[in-house]
């Protein structure tokens, strides 16, 4: 696959399969992985995320309640839980995530465009499509 910006903003969009997302990154070091998370948090942080994206990222994540990234997101700050969330380390807990942090950024972006994009904007990573891997976010 592409490169990982390219990657999670596809995922985030759903451009590319969940799936795909589960594979790429479990093909990740561990190492890699929580570079990833910490990407994917400062990306949900940019896009403007709130407290009030948790309940919905959990069901778009698929996840329980009652699961460790997912307690973490509808408590305290945003921005203190997202780095949270991204630095467990249990191989099972980043695996949940990383599902959690890629449904943040759709949820946070979703809200970013229909306020911000709708007539247009610069991001590249608005103009994406799975046919389209050498653009840059």
């Amino acid at each position: 696959m592409a490169d990982p910006y390219i990657i999670l903003n596809q995922l985030a969009q759903e451009l590319r399969p969940m799936t795909q997302g589960i594979e790429w990154f479990e093909s990740l070091s561990a190492e890699e992985q929580t570079n990833t998370l910490r990407l994917l948090s400062n990306f949900c942080t940019q896009a403007r995320a709130t407290a009030e994206d948790g309940p919905e990222s959990i069901r778009r994540a698929g996840l329980r309640a009652t699961h460790t990234p997912a307690v973490l997101i509808t408590r305290g700050p945003i921005d203190q839980q997202l780095g949270k969330i991204a630095n467990l380390t249990p191989h099972h807990e980043r695996l949940k995530s990383f599902r959690l942090l890629i449904a943040v950024l759709a949820v946070a972006d979703e809200r970013r465009r229909e306020r911000f994009c709708s007539d247009g904007c610069g991001h590249a990573w608005h103009r994406l499509s799975v046919g389209n891997p050498e653009a840059s976010a």
